[in-house]
């Protein structure tokens, strides 16, 4: 069919009143589709253009070669060229452009960047009756023109090529990306022509005809298009505007994009190799995915990047069946190339899953260079993450070979980290591919176990969950019996010294040790976490529990004992009830050796001050563990046992030294056991039947924090309560409290306030005959110069009052 064309003649430049117009409209071109296009096909002059240009100046100026759609759906193909005009207007700048109607394609199947250097493009109107040119139909036979140099041009921009490529790859998409067109700023708008020519090779034939663009504009940021060429002069303007922008005439862009796709098809063009493309578009998957392009890349020799390789081994592994056999030789020689150094960790893995979807279906001498590189890469390059081969992939001459390289690397590694250090992960790794390659790793073996199961327990407290070499590890055990043994029978020793991190990691992580092994630490530890949940704050349940799960009596291995208790109150003291349940549930050389009786120590220190047990726990400790408890420990529970005595026995001599020596040895002291000690010792002093030569020692001590403890105890209220109802009480409390008036500080002021504030208001409240006996007590215990003293005491008082009550009637008359 005739496709209908447009000529249009812009405004001649400084011509303010001049206005565009359309010389000539083929049939089928409404006038509203002209309104739409006027704007398309708008030309300004570059900055510095002559408005008056020489014959080579104005072949010189930039041409527009312009692609739209408009809103009927049909579409556009134009060029807009300077031309020369009258005297009045020296420049014209015409277009020509050629309407196609919607679902017509161009004449041939042509893409629409294909007539760029059509020869039938014309610069004037043709008169009437004068045969038209067709620009899209009479284009060479062949190759279109436009690639003719392609390959130069790209290699020409290989810095910019990836950014370039993955920006029109977005902007083909079928919804335009926001944020206005692709700007490309070249010196000569020809060479936005090849960027598009490029676009037009490498994106598959639908994207391309949605590529809409036109090699020249001034005005970038109004413009509709999807991609648009600039000039270098617009490109501080295009980017205020937000615009993507690739200033394609100054130096090359440090930062590359992070589209694989983009990268590898820039790769495939400074490889001159376009033709690639059309392979790519054949196999199966997204055509803007790395993968499909980057498998024929590397089948073509074309070198890439880690990660292109990785998504070439990715996408093969995805889609084994999709290759022949000889290019899927052609992939792995590729991918196993030894001139490759910059390998990571995301291509092994992409390599470890290509291994596992050939394994079986290639044959050995294809897939053996892959199990070589990966367990290669296990040894020499620390990645304990790679899926390894199975055994069988290293029978033959070429495991044998790998395995003379790898073997004496691998007892090395082994032996060097057995002192520490290395992740879980690579030990595991190391062991794996010992056994895959069959090294004898027997004499290293215990070291290597004893250190590994340190180092599980310290990673696996550090993760949140599973720790990530678990998988590798459950795998490890279940290949090799031998290692499984040793590694068990090594956890289940560290068991006794910290069961809350074995506990913690078994419930992340369950090992299978239901064989015949005994570990009986392990079985507890298993145990633990589901009977703290069960029986929750019963700890002495929990205990009892957890013991019975290691199936050996504490009596027969002392060790269980050190675990349970470990596991239950882990670095809490356990309290003075579960302490003495610990003693009694097992006997004293079972603690001893243990080393538990340190957690009844703590248990005895650590009760509050009002646990009556706690004396009576101090008492048994003292006597089960004499040669272990030495110190500050062992003072401090010969303290608690001495506050036991006070209350309950007979205590020897020398109360308030005692005390005080105990708390000196004691230092640091706990709060509880010395306010314990303390009111034992002052309520002793207290009593009606404490020994003289006892409270004589204690006042001349001048102690002032065992002073201070007694004048609490002598102001609480059970010693006022006797005080009030008790004469003797009362006359001996006064005989006391006024026979050492030479005494310290701390003792004076004390016994003057307590005869003051306490015995006086207890006097008071006493009836005449309570007084009196008071008084006659005091005297027949005493003298009768005590009793005289009394008196005056009791008599000062009330005479003060009275003194008192006559002076300020007195005053008020």
């Amino acid at each position: 069919m005739s496709l209908a064309q447009v000529h249009h003649i812009s405004a001649a430049p400084g011509d303010a009143e001049a206005a565009g117009r359309f010389t000539a409209v083929g049939p089928g071109v409404s006038a509203a589709l002209l309104v739409e296009l006027e704007p398309l096909v708008r030309y300004a002059l570059p900055d510095g253009a002559s408005h008056r240009p020489a014959d080579a100046e104005l072949r010189s100026l930039p041409q527009a070669f312009t692609y739209a759609v408009l809103s009927d759906g049909s579409r556009v193909v134009g060029r807009t060229a300077p031309a020369r005009g009258d005297g009045t207007a020296p420049v014209r700048f015409h277009t020509h452009a050629v309407h196609l109607p919607p679902g017509v394609p161009l004449p041939g199947g042509r893409l629409p960047v294909e007539a760029w250097r059509s020869p039938h493009w014309v610069s004037a109107t043709p008169v009437a009756g004068g045969a038209l040119s067709d620009p899209l139909g009479l284009l060479p036979p062949g190759p279109a023109p436009v690639r003719e140099g392609l390959d130069d041009f790209a290699v020409s921009r290989g810095p910019w090529l990836a950014a370039v490529l993955a920006d029109l790859r977005r902007a083909s998409e079928e919804e335009a990306p926001a944020g206005g067109p692709v700007v490309l700023v070249e010196k000569q708008n020809a060479d936005v022509a090849r960027w598009l020519g490029l676009a037009a090779v490498t994106l598959p034939r639908e994207s391309v005809e949605r590529l809409t663009f036109t090699t020249y504009t001034r005005r970038p940021g109004s413009s509709p298009l999807r991609v648009v060429g600039a000039p270098p002069e617009d490109a501080a303007a295009a980017r205020e505007a937000g615009l993507r922008v690739h200033v394609c005439a100054e130096r090359p862009p440090v930062d590359g994009t992070a589209d694989a796709w983009a990268r590898t098809a820039a790769r495939v063009w400074r490889s001159r190799a376009p033709e690639l493309f059309e392979e790519a578009r054949g196999l199966p998957g997204d055509p803007f995915a790395a993968g499909p392009l980057a498998v024929i890349a590397l089948c073509a020799g074309v070198a890439l990047g880690p990660e292109e390789r990785a998504a070439a081994a990715g996408w093969a592994a995805e889609r084994p069946y999709a290759l022949d056999a000889k290019r899927t030789g052609q992939l792995v020689e590729a991918l196993t190339s030894p001139g490759i150094d910059d390998r990571t960790g995301s291509e092994f893995d992409a390599v470890g899953r290509l291994f596992g979807a050939l394994d079986g279906r290639c044959p050995a001498s294809v897939t053996a260079p892959l199990a070589a590189m990966l367990v290669t890469e296990a040894v020499r390059g620390g990645n304990g993450s790679l899926e390894l081969p199975r055994r069988d992939a290293f029978v033959g001459p070429e495991g044998e070979a790998i395995a003379g390289v790898l073997a004496p690397e691998i007892l090395t590694e082994l032996e060097n980290g057995a002192g520490g250090g290395r992740p879980v992960a690579l030990t595991v790794q190391l062991l794996r591919v010992a056994r895959l390659l069959g090294v004898n790793g027997r004499e290293v073996l215990p070291e290597v176990v004893e250190r590994l199961a340190r180092t599980i327990l310290t990673e696996a407290d550090g993760s949140e969950g599973a720790p990530a070499f678990a998988p590798a590890l459950l795998e490890l055990l279940d290949e090799q019996f031998d290692v499984r043994t040793a590694l068990l029978g090594a956890l289940d020793r560290i068991a006794p010294d910290d069961p809350g991190a074995v506990a913690r990691f078994l419930e992340r992580v369950a090992l299978p040790f239901t064989g015949t092994q005994a570990l009986p630490h392990l079985r507890m530890c298993a145990e633990a976490p589901g009977a703290m949940t069960t029986l929750g704050r019963d700890r002495s349940a929990v205990w009892h529990r957890v013991l019975r799960a290691a199936g050996l009596s504490p009596f027969a291995e002392p060790q269980v004992l050190r675990t349970a208790v470990g596991l239950v109150w882990e670095d809490r003291a356990p309290t003075v009830e579960e302490a003495r349940l610990l003693l009694e549930a097992a006997t004293s050389d079972a603690h001893r050796a243990a080393g538990t009786w340190a957690r009844l120590v703590d248990a005895a220190l650590g009760a509050p001050a009002d646990t009556e047990d706690g004396t009576a726990l101090a008492h048994d400790l003292l006597r089960a563990f004499p040669q272990e408890i030495g110190g500050r420990e062992r003072a401090a529970l010969q303290l608690l046992e001495l506050c036991r005595d006070l209350r309950t026995g007979a205590p020897e001599p020398g109360w308030t030294e005692q005390v005080r020596t105990l708390r000196d040895r004691a230092t640091p002291l706990e709060p509880a056991i010395q306010e314990r000690a303390f009111t034992a010792l002052v309520e002793r002093l207290l009593a009606p039947d404490r020994p003289g030569a006892e409270l004589y020692a204690f006042v001349r001590s001048d102690d002032a924090d065992l002073i201070a403890a007694y004048d609490r105890a002598a102001r609480a209220e059970p010693t006022r309560t006797r005080l009030r109802t008790h004469p003797a009480y009362a006359a001996d409390c006064f005989t006391n409290w006024t026979a050492h008036p030479h005494a310290g500080t701390a003792w004076t002021t004390t016994a003057a306030a307590l005869l003051d504030e306490v015995l006086r208001p207890a006097v008071r409240g006493m009836t005449a005959e309570a007084v009196a006996e008071v008084e006659e007590t005091v005297g027949r215990t005493g003298s009768s110069g005590r009793a005289n003293a009394f008196r005056d005491w009791n008599r000062s008082r009330a005479l003060g009052r009275l003194g008192r009550r006559i002076a300020g009637r007195v005053r008020r008359g």
